[in-house]
């Protein structure tokens, strides 16, 4: 039953409907799609993991959601909840950057634009960090690199697969060179993951753009996206001014990049945690490789994280 046919069987059958419970309702019960503008319960939505029901069109999603749909229940231990951003440069455009952080994080609740911790996806232990797009459009500054770098360097330790869904515009722009040093610092923590022969999986969400795609969005051992997600490093109209031409309609889409070899495979997001946990099993036998005890290079360099 559609939503229309709901009101018009409670007026046939005289019950009032206040426009204060309409819009309750509507607001509710029911979620449009932004694609298809089809009418779903929400409810139903939800079970399908915010995926219309119609067209497919992946809805963007928080990352407490991201990581109810991905780890076991019971099994997430988050990590570094206290890192805070602050304003070195004492940034102010139209609004104090200071100003700006303490309305994000009065919205979404978070310290800032990533969640990070240890926990199982079916029994399997991995290292996952979420971005989260509602916080500053999961910008990245000195914390969100801070919180990542931390997060690899305790899967190398602890010798964990590591998992990082991206959902960022690139750069925080507030931050300047303090923001961009962050791509450098992500990017040598996940070289000593990979000396030490252990899995990291990127995956591309809705949009991921800027300096996360020129760093840590790109340098998987399997790059996973969603379904016609938005992946870019410069945004679409520089591109076509820089080139003078008209580009595909398609351009910079996770399905374009997987015609052109950027990425190995798009993954619905009601599959996503099943692939993921077959690829952690897959490589289970050489994450084991490593005697216990053995000494890992670079282990020594690596920040210390409170437990």
């Amino acid at each position: 039953m559609s939503l229309f046919d709901w009101f018009a069987n409670r007026r046939k059958s005289g019950s009032p409907v206040s426009e204060g419970q309409e819009r309750e309702i509507a607001d509710g019960l029911w979620t449009k799609c932004e694609s298809c503008s089809a009418l779903t319960y929400t409810k139903d939505l939800r079970s399908n993991q915010m995926v219309c029901l119609e067209c497919n069109h992946h809805m963007r999603v928080t990352s407490e959601q991201r990581i109810q749909q991905m780890i076991d229940a019971d099994t997430w231990v988050a990590i570094d909840e206290g890192l805070r951003p602050t304003d070195p440069l004492k940034f102010r455009d139209r609004k104090a950057y200071s100003d700006r952080l303490r309305d994000a994080q009065e919205k979404t609740h978070l310290s800032d634009a990533v969640q990070t911790g240890i926990g199982q996806i079916e029994g399997a232990p991995i290292a996952l960090g979420v971005m989260d797009f509602r916080f500053m459009g999961g910008s990245m500054g000195s914390v969100v690199g801070e919180k990542l770098t931390r997060l690899i360097e305790r899967g190398t330790q602890q010798r964990l697969p590591v998992v990082i869904v991206c959902a960022s515009g690139g750069a925080r722009m507030q931050e300047g060179m303090l923001s961009l040093m962050q791509m450098a610092k992500v990017s040598g923590a996940l070289q000593r993951h990979r000396s030490n022969r252990l899995l990291y999986i990127p995956v591309l969400t809705h949009p991921t753009a800027g300096g996360v795609t020129a760093s840590f969005a790109m340098l998987g051992d399997i790059i996973l996206a969603e379904p016609k997600a938005t992946i870019a490093f410069a945004g679409r109209r520089v591109v076509e001014q820089t080139l003078r031409e008209k580009l595909p309609d398609d351009f910079q889409t996770s399905e374009y990049l997987l015609t052109h070899g950027f990425i190995d495979a798009i993954v619905p997001r009601t599959q996503l945690k099943k692939t993921l946990a077959q690829l952690v099993r897959l490589h289970q036998p050489t994450l084991r490789q490593t005697p216990k005890g053995t000494q890992i290079p670079g282990i020594k360099t690596l920040t210390t994280v409170p437990e």
